[in-house]
């Protein structure tokens, strides 16, 4: 992560063709107080990301010169930079590759700004929270539930959560993603290997059981949050 600028701004950087729209994110942008760095293809946000190393990157998928989903691939290989994805392509399908190829959220077009600012406050905040846990060590804090990544231990308003191993991988895997929309696949895949990649059922099933363990009331989360068709992420409280 970038450090933040000297007045005190996150820098963000705008990935957009489309003149009306780039400007009207810029303008809400700097009126809220973020730096932004503005990009209209593909080959200048990739020259923009890797010499201004933005916060966080706002991409629309259909430049004139490339297709977002392969930008998104392209940052990831080197780069944790989380990236919102604002799109007029509607389809799940489309939401679902790019969030496989590593986005972290996405906002299809049209939009109201005070939902893309909500967006990105949940961007900056888990920033914040990576920042943190950098400082603080393997220890993950979020409300009243703490997981120590180094014991392998969940407590839940200072008392012991039992997990079974598979509970911990899927909880452990969404609180260092926190704020981020993991898709099934990517989860199946972090957390059962490729051989298991097309079990969702399994998952559905242990994320409901975890639910149990961690959730006040299953039936209306605080910190598992489901995208129906696409996945599931973890709400910062």
């Amino acid at each position: 992560m970038t450090a933040i600028d000297e007045h005190g701004a996150y820098t963000i950087l705008i990935v957009e063709d489309d003149t009306a729209v780039k400007s009207l994110i810029a303008t809400t942008l700097k009126v809220q107080g973020y730096r932004g760095l503005e990009a209209s293809t593909g080959t200048a946000a990739l020259l923009e990301a890797t010499t201004k190393n933005p916060d966080v990157i706002i991409l629309d998928l259909g430049l004139p010169d490339a297709d977002g989903i392969d930008l998104i691939r392209e940052i990831r290989t080197w780069s944790r930079t989380p990236i919102i994805v604002v799109s007029a392509r509607t389809d799940d399908a489309d939401k679902v590759a790019a969030l496989d190829a590593g986005a972290d959220d996405y906002l299809t077009k049209p939009f109201s700004v005070e939902e893309l600012l909500a967006r990105l406050r949940v961007a900056t905040r888990r920033l914040a929270a990576e920042g943190a846990a950098d400082a603080d060590g393997p220890v993950y804090e979020n409300g009243s539930l703490r997981v120590d990544f180094a014991a392998r231990t969940v407590t839940l308003n200072d008392e012991e959560v039992h997990l079974t191993p598979i509970e911990y991988k899927l909880l452990a895997l969404l609180a260092r993603n926190t704020g981020k929309v993991l898709t099934h696949n990517a989860i199946l895949k972090e957390v059962w290997g490729n051989a298991f990649a097309s079990d969702l059922p399994s998952l559905r099933v242990f994320m409901a059981t975890l639910r149990k363990k961690i959730e006040p009331d299953p039936a209306h989360p605080d910190y598992i949050q489901t995208h129906v068709g696409i996945g599931y992420r973890m709400l910062r409280k």
